[in-house]
C-alpha cells in the first residue's frame, strides 16, 4: 500500500529585510500604477462628455491714467508745497541729494523744481521747516530731517501740512 502524504509544511521565512530606499521605491511603483489607473478612469469616465467650446480671449482694459487734480489752494506757497508733494507722489523720494538722475527729490528738491523762484522756494522752505519743527522739536534743516526719514510716508505728509499752514495764513 502506498500511503501519499502531503507534504510538510515550510516553515514561514521572514520576509527579506529592506532597506528606507528599497520600501520607497516599492511604494512609489505601487503609487504609479495607482495613479495611472486613476487616469485611465477618468478618460473612459469623461469619454461621453461633448467637447467645450473654447475660451474666448480676454484681453485687459486699456490703461487709464487719471488727470491730475487741480490744486486745491489759491496762495502761492501753498500751491508751491502742493505742488512739490505732488511731485513727489509722481517721481519719487530720495535722501542725501535734491534730485537724482532718475528725477526722484527729497523735500527741498521737490519745492525748489516746483518754485518760480529762489526767494519763492526759500518761503515755502521756512513754512515746511516750521511744520516739521513743530512735530519734531529737534530738527535743524529739512535735509537733516528728510534724510532721517526712512521711507516717504512723512515727508509727503509735512509737505501737505505746510501746504495747509502757508493757505491758513493766506502766503
Amino acid at each position: 500500500m502506498i500511503t501519499t502524504s502531503a507534504p510538510a509544511a515550510s516553515p514561514p521565512q521572514a520576509a527579506p529585510h529592506l532597506d528606507l530606499d528599497a520600501r520607497m521605491a516599492l511604494r512609489l511603483a505601487e503609487m504609479d500604477e495607482r495613479c495611472t489607473l486613476a487616469v485611465l478612469a477618468v478618460d473612459v469616465n469623461s469619454a461621453h462628455i461633448p467637447a467645450a467650446e473654447p475660451l474666448p480671449e480676454i484681453t485687459a482694459p486699456p490703461h487709464i491714467v487719471p488727470a491730475a487734480a487741480p490744486c486745491p489752494y489759491s496762495t502761492p506757497l501753498a500751491a508751491v508745497l502742493y505742488r512739490a508733494q505732488q511731485r513727489m507722489e509722481r517721481d519719487g523720494w530720495t535722501t542725501r541729494q535734491l534730485r537724482d538722475e532718475q528725477g526722484q527729490a527729497c523735500c527741498m528738491g521737490a519745492i525748489r523744481a516746483e518754485a518760480s523762484s529762489r526767494s519763492q522756494a526759500d518761503d515755502a522752505c521756512a513754512v515746511l521747516l516750521e511744520a516739521i519743527q513743530r512735530d519734531f522739536r529737534d530738527a535743524t534743516t529739512i535735509p537733516s530731517w528728510n534724510d532721517a526719514q526712512r521711507n516717504p510716508r512723512l515727508p509727503l505728509i509735512y509737505l501737505g501740512r505746510a501746504a495747509d499752514l502757508a493757505n491758513a495764513r493766506n502766503q
